[in-house]
């Protein structure tokens, strides 16, 4: 990374232009360090759940001008001490900056799309002294959500109305009529009561409903209750 003739932070090195110097009345203890070195682990930890697709950043914004602490799954070809981005420099110059900004568009150098995700870590004393980096990589995943939907594309023609119903046809009339009597009651049908459970099943019963192949055993599922059941209540 070259050297601008930027400002100069109270070591005396000189800062790339545009990126603050570390800023004096700020102070850090050994809790920030051991702050940092926890979300290195969870850094780690997220990289190796996305290998080759999401590349994960840990950024030091105590010192912006070289503020890469941590990279892997490198997608961008940015390297360890490279400086911070616009949203860190946000961060450092605004403690009340946003500390989640989630899932927007972000592009790498080579033109690829990326989805990301900055996550601000605060010390004790209310200051960011880093950002937690997520860049996924969706030109890798464009296709594959194309050729999704088309694969679970319907005919516009058939789309309102569907022609047929997959199963059987006798156990989806019974499913609509246990499920119209519970709406009656405000309420689905395995909470009915036992008395209005019982009183569903009767009616069931005297209509006809039973005559149907496995009739019983649909009642009882709808119901939440046992087949047994389902017999002792039409008696």
């Amino acid at each position: 990374m070259n050297v601008g003739d930027g400002e100069v932070d109270d070591e005396g090195s000189a800062a790339p232009d545009g990126i603050p110097p570390r800023r004096a009345p700020r102070s850090f203890s050994a809790d920030d360090e051991h702050l940092l070195a926890e979300t290195e682990k969870i850094a780690t930890a997220l990289a190796r759940m996305f290998p080759g697709l999401c590349e994960v950043v840990l950024h030091d914004l105590r010192d912006p001008a070289h503020a890469i602490r941590l990279i892997e799954n490198n997608l961008s070809g940015r390297r360890i001490g490279d400086s911070a981005t616009e949203l860190g420099l946000a961060r450092v110059e605004d403690p009340n900056y946003p500390g989640v900004v989630q899932n927007y568009a972000n592009r790498f150098p080579d033109g690829r799309p990326a989805k990301s995700t900055s996550i601000g870590i605060k010390n004790a004393a209310g200051d960011y002294i880093a950002a937690l980096c997520l860049n996924l990589d969706v030109s890798t995943l464009s296709p594959v959500t194309l050729a999704l939907s088309n694969l679970v594309a319907t005919d516009p023609a058939h789309r309102e109305e569907p022609l047929e119903t997959l199963g059987d046809r006798n156990r989806r009339v019974l499913r609509e009529v246990v499920e119209a009597a519970a709406a009656e009651s405000s309420t689905t049908p395995r909470a009915l009561s036992r008395d209005a459970k019982k009183a569903l099943v009767r009616k069931l019963h005297e209509d006809g409903y039973f005559e149907s192949r496995n009739a019983a055993q649909t009642i009882a599922d709808l119901l939440g209750i046992s087949r047994a059941s389902v017999y002792t209540y039409t008696k």
